[in-house]
């Protein structure tokens, strides 16, 4: 049972951030992709390979991670770092749920299984991404996105052009918010010398974040105008910038504890967008 514990928190089954922020624009994707009426078969399956997909990039990131994170504060104590699991169940474990994944992935059609392909080649690239670029964020935002056209291409909506707003729309909100990930650990990363936005914006941290925010908005915005949403979905997007404007709030200081905190407070972003969608289709 302690070994099954901490191969669920390996997972990051435990803390389910990742997955609601990888859910919630993939919800948005179907929602318009099936014009708010999508097959409760496909939302099931997708939420299933959400969580099966997060779990296993936070093992491969673990497991890139496994000689660095004993030297940072907050992931000190992850199993891979304290000896609870050993690289080689670490590995089995991350092949385990790509198998599960790709079983699910099967339902849908040959387009549909490519794109999960590329999104599961995104995402295991991206851990290693932290040693030559600075920019790893635009990779996770990338394998964050995945999810979006794969729900288009399931439910055989050829609107590309809305698949592509909301992804782009989607890898700019995550370089925002990873960003205040990354700002929680910068003095620990300097140290061992793990790259990122955070150490690579600087000073300009919060200005860029904000610009971020406001570019993700404003997508969504010209998304919405084009599909003549009702008043809820403007809702939303009101929500969301208010939402933003917390978060500023919170990292003010940029005390990382707050900044973590901020980053946290990004699910609610996406949840109300996507309930917000919902009341547009459903009212």
């Amino acid at each position: 049972m302690n070994k099954l514990n901490s191969y669920w928190r390996l997972m990051r089954a435990d803390r389910p951030i990742g997955t609601y922020l990888l859910a919630w624009p993939t919800l948005w994707a179907l929602l318009i992709a099936g014009a708010g009426n999508p097959p409760l078969k496909v939302v099931v399956i997708f939420m299933l390979g959400t969580f099966l997909m997060r779990s296993a990039g936070c093992v491969i990131n673990d497991f890139a991670d496994r000689n660095l994170d004993g030297h940072v504060e907050r992931t000190k104590l992850r199993p891979l770092a304290a000896g609870e699991v050993n690289s080689t169940e670490a590995i089995l474990l991350f092949f385990g749920l790509l198998i599960l994944a790709f079983l699910l992935v099967l339902q849908f059609n040959t387009q549909t299984i490519m794109l999960a392909f590329a999104a599961a080649g995104v995402a295991s690239l991206y851990p290693f991404c932290k040693r030559w670029t600075q920019l790893p964020q635009v990779v996770l935002g990338i394998a964050f996105s995945f999810g979006i056209l794969m729900a288009f291409s399931a439910l055989n909506n050829d609107q590309w052009w809305l698949a592509g707003g909301l992804f782009i729309a989607n890898i700019v909100w995550t370089i925002a918010y990873d960003t205040e990930y990354a700002m929680a650990d910068r003095a620990d990363d300097l140290k061992i010398g793990i790259k990122s936005t955070a150490i690579l914006f600087g000073r300009y941290d919060k200005l860029i974040i904000a610009a971020l925010q406001l570019v993700t908005l404003i997508i969504l915005a010209l998304l919405w105008h084009q599909l003549n949403v009702q008043w809820y979905a403007w809702v939303g997007l009101i929500a969301a910038a208010c939402l933003f404007g917390y978060q500023h709030w919170m990292i003010r200081e940029r005390a990382p504890k707050a900044c973590f905190q901020a980053f946290l407070h990004n699910h609610y972003v996406g949840m109300v967008i996507g309930v917000s969608l919902a009341l547009h289709y459903w009212y």
